[in-house]
């Protein structure tokens, strides 16, 4: 199982010195806590992408390029790229470059975003989102998969004969995540490729995250890709802890109270008993976590978010040495002694490349 972070870059100013961090503060904050996360043995760091304030990462793989030269271990992925705003051919581009540079610890997250107004930036129409998202990764799969593509579609120029350059490392394309939250539409294509299903349940209850799981997982098996408890899933979560969680509750409470996601609306206590927001300490985080399995079943990625709502960088670094001092090492011997046999590892580019050398000649991997 991996575990990791991911961050939404959002410039927030800190409530409880009224002070908000430039751009370039953010960006390098940004890039200190990836390099941490290698630091004190995380497996993943993953950025969103946002093309409105108070966001800063609107180019992804340039932050996650800049990452892969100063870590070793890290796999550096995204928790959202815009299926359906961006260019499929960019993104073919793009994410197979970054493989090369980053020796294959590259996964990638498709998404459609939040944001209504990034759909006419970029020449889109909302009414248009999910047919978007259907299109331009049928159009992705063939670019990574096939070496010439000949395409027509609804929403961009047909190709002819073009070869996306360069090609993914090792023949075999970055592993995809299919991030939704409230999309079953999303959870049926991540189902339909084989490919993972990432639910990002920091803002909902766990009603749903079970509904959406297991939608996906029944799908994946449909589609023949193996048994539901095959699927491959990831879950989002938020975490900030103190070795004292009435520490953890007083510390946090300005933070929840006037973040821009969530802050004036239900109260701190109301919205950890209702998602899977976890304030207090670093046990309580392992009991929470270790809970998902409840209703999500055995999964393969867990990402936090700790670094969001104007927490000063140094508390963020704090929260990263106890993720990776007491709480990780003990959900990996938990998670690991609980999964049955037969649920499969968290995907690893290495261990793709050599099912993809055992396959049957003509199968690619989803």
């Amino acid at each position: 199982m991996q575990f990791g972070i991911f961050t939404v870059g959002d410039v927030t100013t800190d409530p409880t010195t009224g002070r908000a961090p430039s751009e370039y503060e953010r960006i390098k904050a940004m890039l200190a806590i990836a390099q941490k996360a290698e630091e004190v043995g995380l497996d993943v760091f993953a950025t969103g992408e946002h093309h409105n304030p108070p966001f800063v990462p609107s180019s992804p793989t340039t932050m996650l390029g800049y990452i892969a030269a100063r870590t070793e271990n890290l796999i550096l992925s995204t928790s959202t790229t815009l299926i359906t705003t961006n260019d499929p051919v960019k993104i073919a581009e793009d994410f197979a470059m970054l493989q090369h540079v980053a020796d294959g610890r590259v996964d990638v997250m498709m998404g459609r975003g939040n944001t209504g107004p990034v759909y006419p930036w970029f020449g889109k129409d909302i009414r248009d989102g999910i047919d978007l998202a259907i299109e331009n990764y049928a159009l992705l799969r063939r670019l990574w998969d096939e070496e010439v593509v000949t395409w027509k579609g609804k929403f961009r120029t047909p190709l002819q004969s073009f070869t996306s350059t360069p090609r993914p490392l090792d023949g075999v394309a970055p592993f995809v995540w299919h991030g939704s939250i409230r999309s079953p539409e999303i959870a049926e294509q991540a189902a339909y490729y084989g490919d993972g299903f990432f639910h990002n349940n920091i803002f909902w209850p766990t009603s749903h995250t079970e509904q959406m799981v297991n939608l996906y997982r029944q799908r994946y098996a449909h589609y023949g890709h193996g048994t539901p408890e095959q699927a491959i899933v990831g879950l989002g979560g938020q975490v900030f802890m103190n070795r004292n969680s009435q520490d953890a509750v007083r510390e946090f409470r300005p933070y929840f109270d006037n973040a821009p996601v969530y802050g004036h609306g239900p109260s701190l206590e109301e919205f950890t008993t209702q998602t899977p927001l976890t304030v207090g300490s670093p046990q309580q985080v392992i009991e929470r976590t270790l809970s998902f399995r409840d209703y999500a079943g055995d999964y393969q990625r867990q990402l936090f978010l700790v670094d969001h709502a104007g927490l000063p960088l140094k508390t963020v670094l704090e929260q990263l040495d106890l993720l990776g001092e007491e709480v990780v090492p003990v959900l990996r011997k938990e998670f690991a002694n609980l999964r049955p046999a037969g649920v499969p590892d968290a995907p690893t580019h290495s261990a793709r490349v050599a099912a993809a050398q055992e396959a049957p000649k003509g199968e690619t991997q989803g």
